[in-house]
């Protein structure tokens, strides 16, 4: 499928001798730099530190040619499923406007995806995006841009939708991108003309002389404004599209800040072709949903669990060595209760755990729609987040029956773990921490700004689920409050440290507060 977004290499050359970049490029020794032969980069990184970097986010920085996956994240996640199909409707007209006008095509896309939003609620430029921009950047462009000192990012798209991304991951002073019109706070869908060139410099640069010493790293298929600003640079390397397919994804071990949290229901990245598959599987998958949601609710476990199997949601359960396992059951039946602790992966948590263990437990949830607690196939308790009216009703629970409570308070994607409330710890001292993992491979069943009451009907509309259950043992005396003397601190924090020892993931000290100031920029509040 040919790139809607770039020219042809003849068509540039056209342009070139009106540009005059031939003169342009008299620093360079190749007209065609691939990134293993970054010769000038490379031997000059000390100086690079000390001057501006010039670079084209989508011609040099990103592998994929094609810009349809990112507008059609902001019409899917932004717009809605009928915004967005519209935009795939069109996406064959807009690749034969862009053949033969790219800018109209581009305008076409930002139309569709922007008019009538309200410009205060459109967060997926900070809480969407980002993710399948790393997931895109190229490592050996990435590691020049981040040895260099100024940075500065140039890109076709609207400047809402990568300006995020570029200051907070990739740490640039600057990005030249066009703005949208807004009017009554919602945008127009409409884009604002390109400033001058002498004057974006100017902004950028304050009162230095042009780019003297800046170095460019753009592509051959730029746009005209965009050409006019790299030809100020100093030196320009230039990446063809052969290359940067060639180059390595950018591994998350080398992001520079932790991808923790980002929102969206889309898993995969909707190019035309994985669109039309999630299109052609949205009608089974909600009839798939009704049947698992119908077993579930209705069926014991024992007869559930293999059933739901068949229907694509697998369940691996790990237990610890037969004596400990004994020893617990026996304590168990003495007890009054078991407080069951583990991470939040998705809404149904507390019910793989209920299937671990092949009989139903009561969760203690926070903020569950009603929608999903009448229909649960569980008992929950609600809290309300003050810590003696909680620690009320999960005591007097304990007394009457084994507890599961989720103490990170909120769901988290990536392989990190969000700090424990420590009010389970001070509770009792019968704990038993599970850590469980959960891989689904075209809807996260988990939202900061949608609609919660549709979690579990994504997540059961998955053509396949993964779920590993891993039951820890119960924590020892010697760990707990009571019998052990520990401070609730040390109790939470020796157990957020099992479950992640557990999935090889990471603690962390944020919080929920933290989870939905950076996604929905409220505290949670529902």
């Amino acid at each position: 499928m040919a790139p809607p977004f770039f020219l042809s290499k003849n068509l540039l050359r056209r342009k070139g001798n009106q540009l005059n970049l031939q003169g342009k490029l008299g620093n360079v020794h190749v007209p065609h730099l691939k990134f293993q032969k970054y010769s000038y980069l490379a031997n000059t990184s000390e100086e690079l530190r000390n001057q501006p970097l010039l670079f084209h986010v989508e011609g040099a920085l990103l592998k994929s040619p094609s810009l349809f996956p990112y507008f059609m994240l902001v019409a899917f996640e932004a717009g809605g499923p009928l915004r967005a199909l519209i935009l795939f409707l069109l996406y064959p007209f807009v690749k034969l406007f862009c053949l033969v006008d790219e800018e109209l095509g581009l305008k076409i896309m930002v139309f569709v995806c922007f008019v009538g939003i309200r410009k205060e609620s459109f967060r997926a430029g900070r809480a969407v995006l980002p993710k399948f921009f790393l997931e895109d950047v190229g490592c050996e462009c990435f590691d020049v841009v981040m040895r260099s000192g100024r940075r500065v990012g140039v890109t076709n798209l609207p400047k809402v939708m990568v300006d995020d991304f570029l200051r907070e991951y990739m740490g640039v002073e600057a990005v030249l991108g066009r703005e949208l019109k807004v009017v009554c706070g919602y945008f127009l869908g409409l884009m604002e003309e390109n400033k001058p060139t002498k004057t974006v410099l100017k902004e950028v640069f304050g009162e230095e002389k042009g780019c003297a010493n800046v170095v460019g790293i753009g592509s051959y298929n730029m746009s005209l404004h965009h050409e006019q600003l790299f030809s100020h640079c100093k030196v320009i390397c230039l990446v063809s599209e052969a290359e940067k397919k060639n180059c390595q994804v950018l591994p998350m071990e080398k992001y520079p800040k932790p991808l923790i949290f980002h929102d969206g229901r889309l898993v995969f990245r909707p190019t035309p072709l994985a669109f039309l598959v999630m299109l052609m599987w949205a009608p089974l998958g909600f009839l798939l949903c009704l049947i698992r949601a119908a077993v579930a609710i209705l069926l014991p476990f024992k007869i559930s669990m293999p059933i739901l199997g068949l229907l694509g949601m697998k369940c691996t359960v790990s237990w610890p060595s037969s004596s400990v396992t004994s020893n617990n059951n026996n304590h168990e039946e003495k007890s009054k209760g078991i407080l069951y602790v583990c991470n939040h992966r998705t809404l149904i948590d507390p019910i793989y755990v209920s299937v671990a263990l092949m009989k139903p437990v009561i969760a203690a949830t926070y903020s569950l729609s009603t929608i999903t607690e009448r229909f649960s196939p569980l008992k929950t308790i609600r809290l309300t987040r003050n810590k003696e009216e909680d620690s009320k009703k999960m005591a007097e629970q304990l007394s009457q029956g084994n507890l599961v409570v989720c103490p990170e308070g909120t769901t988290c994607r990536e392989p990190y773990l969000l700090r424990f409330s420590p009010l389970f710890a001070e509770t009792t001292d019968e704990i038993v921490p599970i850590a469980i993992d959960i891989q689904v491979g075209m809807f996260y069943g988990t939202t900061a700004c949608g609609f919660k009451c549709l979690d579990p009907v994504f997540l059961l509309m998955n053509p396949t689920t993964s779920c590993t259950v891993n039951i820890l043992g119960k924590l020892p005396r010697d760990f707990t409050c009571g019998v052990g003397g520990k401070s609730k601190f040390e109790v939470a924090n020796h157990v957020q440290a099992m479950i992640a020892e557990a999935l090889l993931f990471e603690c962390t000290n944020l919080t929920r507060k933290d989870k939905y100031m950076i996604l929905a920029g409220n505290e949670g509040k529902i």
